[in-house]
């Protein structure tokens, strides 16, 4: 019994990490933009215009950190960055679709 019960406080442990990561504001749009395919810093700022530049250069350090996003810096001119969603961000698209669509179908309840 007490090595069940640590197997379920590590998934808990776990989920709870992820909720924390993917659960703050901005973070879930911002991973739907990237669904899309790579994009410069200028074209997430007009595919959420409610956030500020700010908190989007701190959502998308803190999603590069969780290894979700990642972060490359295009050399021409004027030098730009390129946001991308990883391996570990692309297996996300599911979810978040699916998140989409409970929210669609629940939206008015």
């Amino acid at each position: 019994m007490p090595r069940q019960k640590s197997r379920r406080a590590a998934l808990c442990a776990t989920v709870e990490k992820a909720f924390d990561v993917l659960g703050r504001k901005w973070a879930g749009l911002i991973i739907r933009e990237l669904s899309a395919g790579p994009r410069h810093f200028c074209e997430m700022e007009r595919g959420i215009p409610s956030v500020s530049a700010r908190m989007l250069t701190e959502r998308m350090k803190e999603l590069e950190a969780a290894g979700i996003v990642r972060r490359t810096v295009d050399t021409g001119t004027p030098v730009r960055t390129i946001y991308d969603l990883t391996e570990k961000g692309r297996a996300l698209i599911p979810v978040m679709r699916g998140i989409e669509r409970w929210a669609h179908t629940w939206s008015d309840s």
